[in-house]
C-alpha cells in the first residue's frame, strides 16, 4: 500500500526539482539568480509591490530581498519611488526593460512546467 507520507514526499521533491531547474538552468541566459527570478516574477504577475510584500510572497528574509532588489534596480529592471519616507515600504514597479525580460522569463517558466 502506498503511504500518504511517501506520496507527499515524492511530490514535494518533484516540485522542488522543477523550481531548481527553472531558477538555475533556464534562467542562466537572462543572467538572473534565484531570488531575482522570484522578485521579478511576482512583480510581473501582481503589479507594484513593496519590498515588505515581496518578502512575504517570496518567503525570504528582508536582507535577501533587499540585496536582490538593489541589484535589479541597478540593472534597470525595476524602479522604486524613492520619495517615500521608508523606502522599504515604497512600491516597486517593473521598468520597460523589466517587463520585456519578465515576458520572456515567464514564457520559459511555462515551457519548463509543461515538460
Amino acid at each position: 500500500m502506498y503511504d500518504r507520507f511517501q506520496n507527499f514526499t515524492v511530490l514535494t521533491l518533484n516540485v522542488h526539482r522543477c523550481i531548481q531547474k527553472i531558477k538555475a538552468e533556464e534562467m542562466a541566459e537572462f543572467d538572473l539568480k534565484a531570488p531575482h527570478v522570484s522578485c521579478l516574477y511576482y512583480l510581473y504577475k501582481n503589479g507594484p509591490l513593496t519590498a515588505t510584500e515581496l518578502c512575504d510572497i517570496c518567503l525570504e528574509d528582508k536582507s535577501y530581498i533587499s540585496h536582490s532588489l538593489k541589484s535589479l534596480e541597478a540593472d534597470g529592471y525595476i524602479h522604486c519611488d524613492s520619495s517615500a519616507k521608508k523606502r522599504y515600504n515604497a512600491p516597486l514597479t517593473l521598468t520597460e526593460k523589466g517587463r520585456e525580460l519578465c515576458s520572456r522569463m515567464v514564457a520559459k517558466i511555462d515551457r519548463v512546467l509543461q515538460s
